[in-house]
């Protein structure tokens, strides 16, 4: 296929995720069945999310001419995806980068999250029969020219070892945190609450601590933290609040809650599930510094870095890791 048969494709599959078909509507009933993290609510906003700020084709074509592509790949590569599972079809971007740069694309989907992206390639086959010879998933991801890896601390050196020797972009664990300043608005509070609790917490653009000035009232973000109150109706996010209350109540820590969200002072960037640590900080221009330089940060919310509201509205030029994964396809 050449270049642009590939983004009118992709332009398609938008219009059909945001579809009522029947059948795209059972796939995405059975995700969230077989796996309790991925509830309705958060699947139909990574579906609309993708169609609306990916598969649009005047984005796509505006998006192939920043890196040049010639009409025909003469010479593919075949690229070897390993995909997460945190949140609904996470792993998408990297799909569409190698399918658009004209390579060959093996993948490794989760098995947390391996319906929705399984579904969706094979309506590319039902479309476009050709596909096949290019898009294809396994098990093991033997003799691929190129990898791309997303996973763990721990995982990411498996990655290393197996993968090392090729061209390669490997992810590890990463999170995000917000810089407060004491200016915000109630909308722009109840924006940074979507930050930190859509898809329960557990991408890595959620916002896992807040860095707050000295004397910062909590009160006006935990009021509007209640606007996901009925959290607690999902037993897996229940039990994660239970438990680190718990810990933190055993330990004698001291610790704010809004009765669905605890948060707690804490340096680590690294939050657990239902908890947001904060920290205080006197110098801002310092502290953005710090955390420019911060290999754990995926990115940073506030005023004069992303707005409230739009961390998990990621455009296809917001790489994971801050790697273009577009220039690296481009140069293999």
């Amino acid at each position: 296929m050449i270049l642009q048969e590939r983004i009118t494709l992709m332009s398609r599959l938008g219009q059909y995720m945001l579809s009522d078909d029947e059948q795209w509507l059972a796939i995405r009933e059975r995700a969230y069945r077989e796996n309790q993290w991925f509830i309705p609510e958060f699947i139909d906003r990574a579906v609309k999310s993708i169609a609306e700020n990916f598969l649009d084709e005047g984005l796509l074509n505006n998006w192939a001419i920043r890196y040049n592509f010639p009409p025909e790949q003469v010479s593919p590569k075949t690229v070897g995806l390993v995909m997460a599972g945190n949140i609904p079809l996470v792993g998408f971007h990297d799909f569409l980068c190698v399918f658009i740069s004209g390579h060959q694309v093996v993948m490794k989907a989760s098995s947390k999250d391996e319906l929705l992206i399984k579904h969706l390639i094979k309506k590319l086959y039902e479309w476009e029969i050709t596909i096949q010879n290019t898009v294809s998933f396994a098990d093991r991801l033997n003799g691929c020219d190129a990898y791309i890896a997303t996973g763990s601390n721990n995982s990411g050196r498996y990655f290393e070892y197996y993968f090392g020797k090729y061209p390669h972009i490997i992810r590890k664990n990463r999170t995000s945190v917000a810089v407060i300043d004491n200016t915000e608005t109630k909308e722009e509070l109840e924006a940074l609450a979507d930050d930190i609790q859509l898809y329960f917490g557990l991408g890595c653009r959620n916002i896992t601590q807040l860095f707050v000035p000295k004397e910062y009232d909590f009160i006006p973000l935990l009021d509007v933290l209640r606007k996901y109150d009925y959290f607690m109706d999902y037993h897996k996010y229940k039990h994660n609040f239970d438990y680190h209350l718990a810990l933190l109540i055993m330990g004698n820590r001291y610790y704010m809650s809004s009765e669905t969200v605890i948060l707690t002072e804490n340096t680590s960037p690294f939050s657990p599930v239902s908890q947001v640590h904060y920290s205080f900080y006197t110098d801002k221009d310092e502290l953005m510094q710090q955390l420019q330089n911060n290999p754990d940060i995926q990115c940073v919310v506030g005023k004069g870095s992303i707005p409230f509201g739009q961390a998990q509205s990621p455009s296809l030029i917001d790489y994971a890791d801050g790697v273009d994964t577009m220039a690296f396809l481009v140069g293999l």
